[in-house]
């Protein structure tokens, strides 16, 4: 398959050579969410599929373009986008005492996810860049959604058949079950991915809703299909995913009760922790398909946190290939099942991680937070309301899910676009307000023209 995956890549190539930046961008996610992840041409001691070769082009011809490093101004956000890869390679190096390997390991997350954070905050830049990104985005991803429908009714895969090519694990030859329907996966690694990636595509592309003048139900039809590809996966957790985006949307009509709302739901936390047997978090367990896991996925928080699972490894982790050996603990299992992404970064790379990290979610936060404060019209708070959804969605969701393969890229896609959100806003209040100007300019010059005709008596 390296001739294929070859192939794939240079046609990518072609889009970013000889199209604008939003372009390469697109032909880049197309490529991503659409060619399996585990697919790879192996260049020396890097495995590369066809979506980092594309990226490592864009990204290099980025730099190529004189104004592209003029406009673009380094936010907190990025600084800790920049830190977190840093410290993942100080701790993940103390812990193995292999620098080498810590590298080339770590070369391939800053294929994945540095360079797709950064392409998308230099080239995503304008109101209209968005639109046409969202756009796009729905179009690649309403066949995934229904070539999810066919696998889950089915149980065939037009990827099956590539599965014995992977380099690191299965494509689209997964038959479990669940309610008489397959699980579908598609090109993604699995079923939950999957599913969880439709979600926060919906997240993205509803964001223009509030700005189409023609054709917009149709696409809000588009985005409705998304919800094909949640079904299709069977998973509890882009079903809770999709839940609480679709509710936090709804939300929007009263947001300037924002506030209240989330002390009530800080209020809500602490009080299910002082005053009941239970855990907050035990109560997304009650969001789930199977019991047995959620009550794994809780028991997972207990040991890692209140058990003791941590110790001697809260700074530096446990590395990134070492087991913590918690499955043992919670049910005998000979392997750790890290279902939640926030314990998957803690275990590997310590509090050094973990710090850096929670960083880049506080300045998410806090740029999502001023842009929408910002906000002029109701079409902008839209966009920068259904960004945030996303946001939101995804670290309730990190209590039942770890990220990796298209997803987690897809993820830091999002956050940069949190960290584009205040420029984004600017740009939109300009353009809203020039043309309220040409509006006002326009009834002048109508007003002055009618006092100026004569009166037929």
């Amino acid at each position: 398959m390296t001739g294929l995956t070859g192939l794939v890549a240079a046609i990518g190539c072609i889009f970013v050579v000889f199209g604008s930046p939003l372009v390469g961008l697109i032909a880049y996610t197309f490529i991503l969410i659409g060619y399996p992840y585990d697919l790879t041409i192996q260049l020396g001691t890097v495995d590369f599929t066809a979506s980092r070769i594309v990226m490592m082009l864009l990204f290099t011809s980025l730099f190529l373009r004189p104004n592209t490093l003029h406009s673009f101004r380094m936010e907190p956000i990025d600084w800790c986008i920049i830190l977190f890869l840093v410290c993942q390679v100080v701790s993940t190096t103390l812990v193995s005492r292999n620098l080498m390997n810590t590298l080339i390991n770590r070369s391939g997350m800053a294929f994945d996810l540095t360079l797709p954070y950064f392409a998308v905050r230099m080239i995503i830049k304008t109101k209209e860049d968005y639109i046409k990104y969202a756009k796009l985005l729905l179009a690649a991803s309403i066949p995934l959604a229904l070539l999810g429908l066919q696998q889950a009714i089915t149980g065939y895969s037009m990827y099956s058949s590539l599965s014995q090519y992977a380099a690191w694990g299965d494509i689209g030859d997964r038959q479990d079950m669940r309610f008489g329907f397959y699980r579908a996966n598609v090109s993604f690694p699995v079923h939950i991915l999957y599913g969880l990636y439709f979600v926060m595509a919906a997240s993205i592309c509803a964001g223009i809703f509030k700005f189409l003048k023609s054709n917009r139900q149709l696409y809000i039809t588009g985005v409705c299909v998304l919800g094909i590809g949640v079904f299709a996966s069977m998973s509890s957790g882009p079903m809770l995913g999709a839940i609480v985006l679709i509710s936090f949307l709804l939300f929007f009509r009263f947001r300037q009760f924002w506030k209240p709302i989330v002390g009530i739901g800080v209020i809500f936390c602490l009080g299910v922790e002082l005053l009941s047997n239970r855990h907050f978090y035990d109560v997304l367990g009650d969001f789930t398909l199977d019991s047995s896991t959620a009550w794994y996925r809780s028991m997972l928080i207990e040991v890692a946190i209140f058990r003791n699972g941590m110790g001697g490894h809260w700074l530096f982790g446990y590395g990134l290939e070492v087991d913590p050996g918690w499955g043992r603990l919670i049910d005998g299992r000979g392997h750790t099942d890290m279902v939640n992404h926030f314990l998957l970064i803690l275990s590997r790379f310590g509090l050094v991680g973990f710090v850096p990290f929670l960083g880049i979610l506080f300045f998410g936060v806090q740029n999502l937070i001023q842009a929408f404060l910002k906000s002029r019209t109701v079409s902008v708070q839209w966009m920068v309301w259904c960004v945030a959804g996303g946001l939101v969605t995804l670290l309730v969701v990190f209590f039942r899910v770890s990220l990796f393969g298209q997803p987690r890229t897809v993820f830091y896609m999002i956050l940069a676009l949190c960290g584009s959100m205040p420029a984004l806003v600017r740009t939109a209040n300009l353009s809203a307000a020039s043309g309220v100007k040409k509006r006002g300019r326009v009834q002048r010059v109508s007003v002055r023209i009618q006092t100026e005709l004569p009166v037929n008596n």
